[in-house]
């Protein structure tokens, strides 16, 4: 096997393996709360403690993977381009 088909073809298991995860699961966890929503803060005492919500997840820690919000922006374009209804006579 050649060195650029081996490539090829590591390229699309890959592609093809990110493909099935978004979807099988489209939301992965946060990356700024790591999932849980919030910050964590101490007190003057050391103890953790809740802190603000999470701005970029909205505190629910979960966000849309980018295969997927790709996934949703093209077919939010084909949807828009392909619905649009046909002048009369013309077919």
């Amino acid at each position: 096997m050649t060195p650029i088909l081996a490539a090829i073809t590591c390229l699309l298991i890959v592609t093809l393996g990110y493909g099935s995860l978004c979807v099988a699961s489209p939301f992965g966890d946060c990356r700024k709360c790591r999932g849980m929503g919030h910050a964590l803060k101490t007190n003057r005492k050391g103890h953790l403690k809740r802190g603000k919500d999470c701005r970029r997840c909205h505190a629910t820690g979960k966000r849309i993977r980018a295969g997927r919000w790709l996934y949703n922006r093209w077919a939010r374009i084909y949807r828009a381009g392909t619905d649009t209804p046909r002048p009369e006579g013309s077919r």
